[in-house]
């Protein structure tokens, strides 16, 4: 079992964990939560042995294999099989071992090496780490293509295969989930509920807690509290000892005051001394309990627009894909992902988009967004529709070397002067004002955005998207880089929001808060989907299956 001690753990002058101590047993599902900045990726580090405790004692079987998902973007010609093959650690050893009994020409060494190997699963190692590839969502035509070839999401999703290739008893996840679609998410949590050994994950979302965890660990004032259960039991179990603690506070309060006057009413007195100095006694021995302070909350809402065309846009015949390579030769086609939609979109509705990865979700979002063309048909918009778009590109579209208010002003800039805000919201004040909203306090509003968190990039999008004032949202993966704070926050402002929404999200927590009804796109075309996200969970699950077939077919083929 994994096991810290009064532990003690300090960044520079701050303390993040301060005499905490917590038992982890063999096998335990953990998730690891807290405010951002409460030590989590630092309580990771000591897991793993990169950082050491300042004080207490921590300790983990000296036996147990350890995983987890090298954060280094990987810059190799190696195939994605070969690269993710390469994360069995256990393989990797018995392949040397071999190498070195072939050269001694020692045969009792070759034949121990031989079974070695073979225990170590080389005969269907290609195809372990296939598999996982294919359930993180690659194509079978992309199994053999260089890691470089592939873009730096894709190369995370070759890190987390890596990681699930190497044999553990503890698997360290931090964000899993951030680069991941909906369909990969699902097949994800269902490797892991068969994962025999312990996991310790950091996780913004609370659904895949949930299905993933049986222990929740909170980071909290330094100090480490477990909670049997997932997330959701977790937040009603904090919910309760909040409500506990503060009532336990007001009593002790109550009871100090008491004591307090009657000392201040008799110290003075001769006769009466010896009992106030035993009341300031009892006073001082009074084991504080502190109010309960809840982790500030973050809150945002979209403005109310100027105008609610009916219907906001109508694609007729429309289909979306990408026009042909500027080198490829004169009359090439364009790429067509998605044809023929005959829909519109109707003032007040909230549409989930869904669809197993690449059948094109993203390209119908860019593509509504003026992002892309239409490949085919048209698309008309309603008179005065105004676009909020979050792309999942987004955060590398602003600018890292300019401000927050240097972002906002451009914004102003550039809105024509018709659809502005007031003269007052556009002055710097004003904009000032507006950024505080997004928690850009004080000297934050001229930080160089390339120095902030993922997060606060996030943030900064929304902020932009919200000052616009659209009247149609098209939100593709908006929760990305947010923590579990501001993606209830995002849901509450959506949820208010009088306007139009699109989503394309692998948060289904927000899915189920947002969405109405859902669209999905699948094998050219796009649909009504008329189950619910646990019927949908079904559906991607057997699109996975059906995927591992085909290569597998694929691979007696050759």
């Amino acid at each position: 079992m994994i096991i810290l001690k009064n532990v003690t753990l300090r960044r520079g002058s701050k303390v993040l964990l301060d005499k905490t101590s917590v038992t982890l047993n063999p096998g335990e599902k953990v998730g690891l939560v807290g405010r951002n900045g409460a030590g989590k990726s630092s309580l990771f580090a000591v897991l793993n042995g990169t950082l050491h405790e300042d004080g207490g004692e921590f300790s983990i079987p000296a036996q147990w294999r350890m995983s987890q998902v090298a954060q280094d973007m990987p810059e190799t010609s190696q195939s994605a099989t070969d690269f993710v093959v390469e994360g069995d650690t256990s393989l990797l050893a018995a392949q040397t071992e071999v190498t070195a009994a072939e050269d001694s020409e020692d045969g009792m060494r070759m034949a121990h090496a031989y079974m070695a190997l073979h225990d170590a699963g080389a005969h269907d190692a290609p195809a372990r780490a296939q598999a996982l590839i294919l359930g993180l969502g690659f194509s079978v035509a992309e199994l053999d293509q260089p890691v470089n070839s592939f873009s730096g999401g894709w190369r995370m999703r070759l890190q987390l295969a890596r990681a699930l290739m190497c044999p553990s008893d503890l698997l360290l996840l931090d964000e899993p989930t951030n680069h991941l679609d909906l369909d990969a998410l699902v097949w994800l949590e269902a490797w892991l509920k068969h994962y025999a050994g312990t996991i310790v994950v950091i996780s913004h979302d609370r659904e895949f807690l949930d299905a993933v965890t049986d222990v929740t660990l909170h980071i909290d004032q330094g100090k480490l509290v477990r909670y049997g259960g997932n997330y959701s039991k977790f937040e009603d179990m904090r919910s309760e000892q909040m409500l506990l603690q503060q009532a336990a506070h007001a009593k002790q309060q109550e009871k100090a005051a008491h004591l307090q006057k009657f000392i201040d009413r008799f110290k003075a007195k001769a006769s009466k001394a010896k009992q106030a100095q035993s009341r300031v006694k009892a006073l001082e021995r009074m084991e504080k309990i502190a109010p309960m302070l809840a982790d500030a909350e973050f809150q945002f809402q979209f403005k109310e627009p100027a105008s609610l065309p009916n219907p906001m846009l109508s694609m007729s015949g429309a289909s979306f894909g990408y026009p042909a390579a500027p080198d490829a030769p004169a009359g090439t086609p364009p790429s067509v992902i998605v044809q023929n939609i005959n829909r519109s979109v109707l003032a007040g509705q909230r549409i989930g988009i869904l669809g197993a990865n690449g059948q094109g979700k993203s390209t119908l979002v860019k593509t509504i967004a003026g992002a892309l063309q239409a490949t085919a048909g048209e698309i008309i918009t309603g008179k005065g529709l105004n676009i909020g778009y979050f792309s999942q590109q987004e955060l590398d579209v602003v600018r890292p070397e300019e401000t927050p208010l240097e972002h906002m002003i451009r914004l102003v800039r550039d809105t024509p002067a018709a659809t502005r805000p007031s003269a007052m919201d556009c002055r710097e004040q004003g904009l000032r004002n507006f950024l505080g909203t997004f928690n850009f306090n004080g000297d934050m509003v001229k930080q160089k955005v390339g120095s902030m968190s993922g997060g606060e990039k996030a943030r900064l999008v929304l902020c932009m998207i919200v000052w616009q004032r659209p009247n149609l949202l098209l939100l593709d993966e908006p929760t990305n880089h947010l923590d579990l704070a501001t993606r209830e926050a995002l849901s509450v402002a959506l949820n208010e929001f009088e306007g139009s929404v699109m989503l394309v999200s692998h948060d289904r927590a927000l899915l189920r808060s947002v969405c109405d009804e859902f669209w999905l796109v699948s094998r050219g075309g796009m649909s009504d989907f008329d189950g619910d996200l646990d019927d949908y969970q079904v559906y991607l699950l057997d699109e996975a299956k059906r995927q591992r077939e085909t290569a597998a077919s694929a691979r007696k083929a050759a």
